[in-house]
């Protein structure tokens, strides 16, 4: 680990530390810590110095750890076949992506303090700041085709949605098809990407972005309305650690149990916090927009839209979705 992370392990809890005692423990000296300092501001990091007591975060960070296992429970655990946290990545649904040709198990799952490259759908870009929200990818082997996972992103919306209500927020609703929306702003959102034969097996990883604790400068850089935890919940302390490994255990025992289950068993909960259904929208296609009324999914996944009578079937990868204003 390099000393910019070290060091950032010293300071994680927010209280005053010494420039001294800092270069101490790394073994290098008062002004290499501050230049060490220096290069926070691209995390996304306030340091306050004060003279005569040192320096500290402006906020404490709390870093995810191996601890996150203990908030699996053991059913899920046994499904997992590892669980690494990276302080800094280009993408953790790139780099499962990229393990797979490497041989791993099904259930490998990656979390990260910061995306640099954090992608969401339709190649857009996703705001990670360092230790702030939540990234995590899983890796997981489906001996079917890709064709027979339809709707599985679906599925996994509604583990998220479980995730939060475990951790107080029980007001969300899922945009289909893979966002987490409250009150129109959006909470979290979902990328799935399969790679594999036509007739199977497939690998596909799902990747999993939450707004914790957002800072204003990082939010400035999404182009959308946006909410995150710390908010919604106000006083309350939420536990990174804690709700990292309650949406490990959701998402990996509904990628266990989908081959099985399909989506039938998951259509009366999305239906219960469907936040589009008879709402107008606007359906934004490569060859154009097309309106109409939503009404809901169907058995495979696919958004059906009454446009001027007519109930149309769109499948996700076809269209952007918004509400009309």
């Amino acid at each position: 680990m390099t000393d910019k992370f070290l060091l950032l392990d010293m300071l994680a809890d927010g209280r005053f530390h010494s420039g001294e005692t800092l270069g101490q423990q790394l073994g290098i000296s008062r002004t290499a810590v501050w230049k060490v300092l220096q290069t926070y501001t691209e995390l996304g990091l306030e340091v306050q110095a004060v003279p005569g007591r040192g320096y500290r975060l402006a906020r404490p960070v709390e870093l995810l750890e191996s601890v996150i296992l203990d908030a699996i429970d053991e059913p899920a655990r046994v499904l997992l076949s590892a669980l690494e946290v990276h302080r800094d990545i280009e993408s953790t649904n790139g780099y499962l992506l990229d393990k797979v040709n490497t041989g791993v198990s099904s259930g490998f799952v990656c979390l990260a303090e910061r995306q640099q490259a954090g992608r969401g759908r339709r190649g857009r870009h996703w705001v990670s700041p360092f230790g702030a929200n939540l990234y995590l990818s899983v890796l997981w082997k489906f001996d079917t085709a890709p064709s027979a996972l339809s709707g599985l992103s679906l599925a996994i919306g509604i583990a998220v949605i479980r995730a939060l209500r475990d951790n107080g927020i029980t007001s969300a609703g899922l945009k289909w098809p893979n966002d987490i929306v409250i009150n129109g702003q959006k909470l979290a959102g979902i990328l799935i990407e399969m790679t594999g034969e036509s007739a199977g097996p497939c690998h596909v990883v799902t990747g999993v972005g939450i707004n914790i604790n957002m800072p204003e400068s990082a939010g400035r850089q999404i182009d959308q309305a946006w909410v995150d935890m710390n908010s919604l919940l106000e006083d309350e302390n939420i536990s990174r650690n804690r709700f990292a490994g309650k949406v490990v255990e959701y998402v990996v025992s509904t990628l266990d149990s989908f081959s099985e289950r399909g989506l039938s068993s998951y259509m009366d909960e999305w239906n219960r916090v469907d936040v589009l259904v008879g709402r107008p929208v606007v359906l934004h296609m490569g060859n154009g927009d097309i309106s109409g009324v939503a009404c809901g999914i169907d058995m495979n996944g696919a958004l059906i839209v009454d446009c001027n009578g007519k109930k149309e079937r769109f499948d996700s990868g076809e269209v952007s979705l918004r509400a009309a204003s």
